[in-house]
């Protein structure tokens, strides 16, 4: 008899562990453990097994294991037919155990570190998602934040790949080569801390959307996957925050699911007075069918700054650009009269310091407040004689002169004064147009790339380069931790060859199918841009540098999901014992003892209780352990790694 079977019937023969139709109470059972119950610990040793398996000999003593015992009541597939009063709660717990539910309490902060293996971005909502959700120590805290060993680097050009022997540096220091990243992106972040700290100008990043439905990414706990949305999105918002400039911006796309809840996530991490504004960007006119409600059309965008940032005066218009047809040494503007005549309140009367005339030379050249003879004397009179005013007072008038910005032009037979408008545009918060049709600039613009549908649901490439543009100019830094099919890697060589920027991204993902599609996507923008002709400002030297976060038990995660059958995966638990890290508290021996137990569960389940004996803050290596022989990192790599973190 199986040992869950031989446990189940010893306490059901105590009655007040079964309900009336005979199935065991689980909260009754726990709290018999917790108060260390006489009668229940009586029966427990009553059988050799059950004994053995929660009681711990000390000299002559037997001391009961209550967290063992309740660790493996807890489990979801012990017991299945018990009921407990504690399903579906809501409330403070360690370790996924309520406080009513263990022996001891401490209340605490716990720090929750989510790491989703699969899809990290909507776009993937096709594939079966594995959802680790690990509460930690804050030993481990430490040893998690630690930065990563790097591997595998490349260097990516328009023609191909070179050997990465160093890394290209500005004059204060700081990496200038793009990045493209592959691992947990928590864990990179925390890598990238130590060289980027203060430093990223923008973070622009489309992360899961915790939508619902047959396809949610976030299947680990469907009665309180919200809160573990929000916990998974709050650890990465926390460590971005430590990345940003003083003037810098993060900008976040969501959808109306999370809206509020992120939208109060970031007030609290950036403040709420920080918050620029929400922007609602069309995304699908027509709108996506549904079998019930309304057909979404639209997204939206938080911007936040961290502290003093500003909207860049920019134009993101097309056709108001074209407006802007003149063009001086300072840029392009367009002509505007300089009297108020749009405002049919703004008179002499009620503005009257702004009621004066100006004069201007014969020759139209000179322009000025003080009368002169032989000057014109031109007054802020409408074209229906109307007394109106001019746009400013006297001293901010000749300020304007004195600059430059005032002309004076002949129209009709008449002299007018008009003002150089430079070219401007109040950003507002609903973007819709064309060009941000996720399908047409999104999906087929990557078909028409790569050549074949290869992602689904991309950004649109301009919703991604307008937000760059009211953010970011010059040699900026853009960091995008959820890179997907790499649009904002693609937006931002863009928009450096629209404008003459040496902006730089660096990009951030996981997936093996998303970076296949990143690499190739962003060096095949860079093989098109190389073909240009007749761009003066557009920068020969495109490149990016590749590397991976080094795996460790990582990788047997890995080797589980790719199983497909028991016999694979007893082999990669023979692999496990011998060289990944295991949890502190497995049992090697009993694990190999009841296999029987083990091969009776169903693949899913098998793989869930391997993940589950694997140490989740062992994923990756640590710099620190760059040197240790078991983790086998090459001369070649150690100077890269000791080179990109500026190590002695």
């Amino acid at each position: 008899m199986e040992f869950n079977q031989k446990l189940i019937n010893l306490l059901k023969k105590d009655a007040h562990f079964v309900d009336k139709e005979g199935n065991l109470i689980k909260s009754v059972i726990i709290n018999s453990a917790i108060k260390i119950d006489k009668e229940f610990i009586s029966l427990l040793i009553k059988d050799k097994e059950v004994k053995d398996s929660f009681f711990e000999k000390i000299e002559d003593l037997w001391i009961f294991n209550i967290n063992k015992f309740v660790d493996y009541v807890q489990d979801k597939n012990v017991f299945s037919n018990s009921v407990t009063k504690f399903e579906a709660q809501i409330g403070l717990n360690i370790d996924n155990k309520f406080l009513g539910e263990r022996g001891e309490v401490s209340l605490v902060w716990p720090f929750k570190d989510c790491v989703l293996e699969g899809g990290m971005t909507k776009e993937d909502q096709k594939r079966d998602e594995i959802f680790f959700n690990e509460i930690l120590a804050k030993d481990e805290i430490d040893r998690l934040e630690e930065p990563k060993v790097l591997t595998n680097f490349k260097k990516y050009i328009a023609k191909g790949e070179e050997k990465v022997k160093d890394f290209a540096r500005d004059e204060n220091g700081t990496i200038k080569d793009n990045l493209i990243i592959k691992g947990n992106n928590l864990l990179a972040l925390h890598s990238l801390k130590k060289e980027f700290a203060g430093k990223i100008k923008l973070i622009y990043i489309d992360p899961p959307y915790n939508t619902g439905g047959a396809t949610e990414i976030f299947t680990y706990n469907n009665n309180f996957k919200h809160s573990t949305w929000l916990t998974f999105i709050k650890n990465r918002l926390d460590i971005a925050k430590e990345l940003l400039q003083e003037d810098g911006f993060i900008a976040i796309t969501i959808d109306h699911a999370e809206l509020f809840y992120l939208g109060a996530l970031a007030d609290e991490i950036f403040g709420r007075e920080n918050r620029i504004g929400i922007v609602t960007i069309v995304i699908k006119e027509g709108g996506r069918n549904l079998s019930k409600g309304f057909a979404p059309t639209n997204e939206y965008m938080l911007v936040y700054k961290k502290n003093n940032g500003e909207i860049r005066n920019v134009i993101i218009n097309k056709e108001l650009e074209e407006q802007f047809d003149k063009e001086d040494d300072k840029g392009k503007y367009k002509e505007k009269k300089f009297i108020r005549d749009f405002d049919p309140t703004r008179t002499r009367h009620t503005r009257p310091k702004q009621w004066y005339p100006i004069y201007v030379s014969a020759d139209l050249t000179k322009i000025t407040i003080d009368k002169k003879g032989g000057y014109h004397e031109v007054w802020p009179i409408s074209s229906t004689n109307r007394e109106m005013v001019w746009d400013t007072q006297p001293d901010t008038f000749m300020q304007l002169v004195n600059n430059g910005e005032i002309i004076a032009k002949k129209i009709d037979g008449k002299v007018n004064i008009l003002k150089k408008q430079r070219m401007y545009q109040v950003i507002k918060t609903h973007w819709a147009g064309s060009k941000y049709d996720s399908v047409a600039h999104g999906t087929k613009l990557l078909k028409k790339l790569m050549g074949d549908k290869i992602f689904s649901y991309p950004k649109s490439l301009y919703s991604v380069i307008d937000t760059l543009k009211i953010t970011t100019s010059g040699s900026d830094i853009i960091l995008d931790f959820f890179a997907g099919s790499g649009t904002t890697g693609h937006a931002t060589l863009e928009l450096n060859k629209e404008d003459g920027g040496n902006r730089q991204f660096i990009l951030v993902e996981q997936l093996d199918t998303h970076m296949d599609v990143i690499k190739k996507r962003i060096q095949k923008v860079m093989e098109l841009n190389s073909k240009e002709k007749n761009l003066n400002n557009y920068n020969k030297d495109e490149h990016f540098v590749y590397g991976e976060l080094l795996k460790y038990n990582e990788e047997a995660i890995d080797k589980i999901q790719d199983a497909k059958d028991i016999k694979a995966l007893l082999k990669i638990w023979e692999e496990m014992c011998d060289k990944y890290f295991l949890n502190y508290d497995v049992d090697i021996k009993k694990f190999n003892d009841n296999k029987k137990d083990f091969e009776s569960l169903t693949l899913k389940q098998q793989k869930e209780v391997l993940m589950a004996m694997l140490n989740k803050n062992q994923l990756y290596v640590n710099l620190s352990e760059i040197e240790d022989k078991q983790f086998n990192v090459s001369k070649e790599e150690k100077e890269l790694n000791k080179k990109f973190y500026k190590e002695d």
